[in-house]
């Protein structure tokens, strides 16, 4: 099966394949020549990004019945990608592992394209254990920062808070929101931003688009509709930077426009 390693960007998702479970599969005794790595967003590997290039190249490093374990960084920038991976599936000893960037290929995506076929392993950020591992100090000045500035694997590594506020600045504006605003060809720019407020202002409060929308008509004076607002949650939703919680003690047909609340990926 195909295992998509799916997660907010910047959340370690090629680390995690690409040295940690790398090194894990060295420690039990699989050889170099027994995994093929390929990170498709570097310049020197543009070439792979052909559908038969790729292929033969993979093929051509099969030699053996023994087990090999196939890494595709960036796999959205494959020509065909789906192609690919239907192909690589038939390779009966290899297995096969991918991580994808949300901005321009949602891993829901691989997912049903390879329904029955596929595996997803979700990567979170850094919970406040693993933060104070690193965290050079104590339990309350980690909190601290950890509450302040999220869980971000770089940010552990940024000495002031002033690198952490403008890297996640940044990283938010030009990467996240940016990201989600091409790939949908959103023109209410401004509007999708002030549903991003207006969500995190209000996060463990029970909400639904028809709040959302009466706040918009009644504070912004604007005239966006319900069915865009809900539009904009999924595509939050799909790019990993929100989840709605359902509540447990609805049942039945009540289930439709009750309130939800939605929470940041992290904090």
């Amino acid at each position: 099966m195909v295992k998509v390693i799916t997660g907010i960007r910047r959340s370690g998702k090629s680390y995690l394949l690409f040295t940690i479970f790398k090194n894990y599969l060295k420690s039990e005794g699989v050889a170099e020549d027994h995994m093929i790595a390929i990170e498709l967003d570097m310049l020197e590997n543009k070439k792979y990004r052909d559908t038969y290039v790729i292929l033969d190249y993979i093929k051509g490093k099969v030699m053996d019945d023994g087990d090999y374990y196939i890494f595709l960084d960036e796999v959205q920038l494959l020509e065909e990608f789906e192609g690919v991976l239907n192909s690589l599936l038939h390779i009966r000893n290899a297995d096969i592992y991918v991580t994808a960037s949300n901005s321009k290929f949602l891993s829901k995506d691989i997912i049903t394209e390879f329904r029955g076929r596929g595996d997803e392993i979700h990567v979170y950020h850094v919970s406040f254990r693993e933060y104070m591992e690193v965290f050079e100090g104590d339990k309350y000045e980690g909190w601290s920062s950890y509450v302040n500035y999220g869980g971000l694997p770089l940010t552990v590594t940024m000495n002031t808070d002033e690198q952490r506020m403008e890297y996640l600045t940044k990283l938010f504006e030009e990467t996240y929101i940016k990201d989600i605003i091409e790939r949908n060809h959103i023109e209410k720019v401004q509007e999708i931003n002030d549903l991003i407020n207006i969500l995190a202002s209000d996060i463990g409060s029970l909400t639904n688009a028809s709040k959302i929308e009466a706040t918009f008509k009644s504070i912004i004076g604007s005239d966006i509709c319900r069915n865009t607002i809900r539009a904009y949650i999924e595509y939050l939703k799909d790019a990993f930077i929100i989840s709605e919680v359902n509540r447990f003690d609805v049942k039945g047909r009540k289930y439709i426009g009750t309130p939800l609340k939605y929470y940041f990926e992290d904090v």
